[in-house]
């Protein structure tokens, strides 16, 4: 009995790692939410690093809400000034186009605002 309970102890201890900041992880599902402008985003995996300098969030998603969260392969990924609220955003990437306040394209530019804009309505 107690070496099932230690094997169950080991086996689960690296899910929790997983999700290491929650709020995090859903500040940056909301700004893919305005970014897509979408009430719902499926998501698949995600993965939070509060302790990196910006903190940021990477997740897979889909804009079809039937698909399977293994068959998730778009990349949406968020940096932030903060750990805590107001988290900031910095800088927000859809795969391999990436969206700031210092991009020089101007359309992507004013993405990047819209979406500060709408996450910093949403935390006051």
């Amino acid at each position: 009995m107690r070496q099932a309970f230690l094997i169950a102890a080991l086996v689960l201890t690296p899910v929790s790692g997983f999700a290491q900041s929650p709020d995090l992880e859903a500040t940056c599902k909301s700004v893919a939410q305005a970014f897509f402008m979408l009430e719902k985003l499926p998501v698949g995996t995600i993965q939070s690093f509060p302790e990196l300098k910006p903190p940021g969030v990477r997740m897979t998603y889909s804009t079809r809400s039937a698909t399977a969260p293994a068959e998730m392969t778009d990349t949406f990924e968020c940096e932030f000034k903060n750990n805590e609220k107001p988290h900031e955003l910095v800088k927000f990437c859809v795969s391999n186009t990436c969206y700031s306040a210092s991009e020089q394209d101007a359309d992507r530019k004013r993405r990047f605002e819209e979406a500060r804009t709408l996450l910093a309505r949403s935390e006051k």
